[in-house]
């Protein structure tokens, strides 16, 4: 095996593949990475138990071949190489890097060890890359963090004609976002798979920038535990999918008789963030909403240890209506908005709350997201 590359193009597939390392693991082949050469083309790919990762580009191949080396080290080499053109070969068991007059040996670990990766489904359809890289984000972190409800760790996708949506839920929050997508084939039943959120996220953002992005995904394993596949700009990242599904939020997000409030989000934003220094522990934030006064009053602590600010707001439906959030939740909510405008529904105080999108003619099933406001008021 035998090839030359760009440093750069060299790194940055190394970079790729590397993310799917897992931190630290007992089987020891599992912390390298497959370098395979062949017609004029590097894939570098590496993989875990729960996500596999594969960079292809182009590449000056002298002889074909594949070595399995150590990634964090060579992901380590690949940040201090110098510019210009990098050789690398396969001579015995030692990989050598060479670039600038600098040489670094690497020791190879025994491919035939190394468990097969997940295999890539076929491409069921394609979506606007940033697009989908935002509808993640906006939904994540709504997601929970605790492993032993799996469940509640992921981020449900599901496919239906030409609409995508995306949803998220952590017992004490809800997030949803639809989007448009293009299907590969004639529209089918529609499908549903649940994905490892923090793995989601990560492949997401990295692949925001390639315009297209490709799903991979067998609908008839669909029901299974199984794969699913992100593909853009010559990199590929497999999932593993999540057993079981989210609770449906159709029943959760129709607040009947509720008052509906209006207000800027990122000045909302921004005054949760300023008030909350006080908001010890549990402490929550306030939200008073008047509809005489055309203001919402924004305050947390207790005593003398308080905070207060006021912004301009208006209220439908009630004279007067009081929330209470824990900051983090509340912040997490505002930061996932990206227009200008805010619309709440309130139900009672201890009850849930609804935010959406405001303005004229917008459509509600672009993003909500619901929080549960908490009983005990400042």
């Amino acid at each position: 095996m035998e090839f030359r590359i760009a440093r750069g193009e060299l790194a940055e597939a190394v970079a790729w593949a590397a993310r799917a390392l897992p931190a630290r693991t007992p089987v020891p082949v599992l912390g390298g990475l497959v370098l395979t050469a062949r017609a004029g083309r590097l894939s570098v790919s590496g993989s875990d138990f729960e996500t596999a990762a594969r960079a292809e580009t182009d590449a000056e191949v002298v002889a074909d071949g594949r070595a399995l080396v150590l990634g964090r080290r060579l992901l380590d080499i690949c940040r201090v190489l110098p510019d210009g053109t990098v050789g690398c070969a396969l001579e015995g068991n030692r990989f050598t890097v060479e670039a600038g007059g600098t040489r670094f040996g690497l020791s190879t670990l025994p491919y035939e060890e190394y468990p097969a990766p997940p295999a890539a489904p076929a491409v069921y359809g394609e979506v606007d890359a940033a697009a989908f890289a935002t509808a993640v984000g906006q939904v994540a972190v709504a997601a929970g963090r605790d492993d032993t409800l799996p469940v509640l760790t992921g981020v449900q996708l599901r496919l239906d004609g030409e609409e995508m949506t995306l949803s998220a839920c952590d017992r004490y929050r809800y997030a949803v976002r639809g989007l448009g997508w293009q299907p590969a084939g004639p529209g089918g039943r529609a499908v549903e798979v649940l994905l490892p959120a923090r793995r989601l996220l990560e492949v997401a953002r990295a692949l925001g920038r390639c315009g297209v992005l490709r799903i991979l995904l067998d609908p008839a394993g669909a029901e299974s535990a199984g794969a699913v596949g992100f593909e853009g700009g010559g990199t590929r990242a497999v999932l593993h999918r999540l057993e079981g599904r989210l609770p449906g939020y159709g029943s959760l997000f129709e607040l009947t008789g509720a008052a509906v409030a209006g207000a800027e989000c990122a000045a909302l934003a921004e005054a949760v963030r300023r008030v909350a220094v006080v908001a010890d522990g549990n402490s929550p934030v306030r939200l008073d909403f008047s509809a005489a006064e055309g203001s919402l009053l924004v305050r947390a602590g207790y005593g003398d240890d308080v905070a207060a600010q006021r912004l301009p707001a208006v209220l439908r439906g009630a004279e007067e209506a009081s929330v209470a959030f824990n900051p983090a939740y509340l912040l997490d909510a505002l930061n996932s908005f990206e227009g200008p405008e805010l619309r709440l529904e309130l139900l009672r105080a201890g009850q849930r709350v609804l935010l959406g999108p405001g303005g004229p003619g917008t459509a509600k099933s672009v993003h909500r997201h619901l929080l549960m406001s908490v009983k005990q008021l400042v």
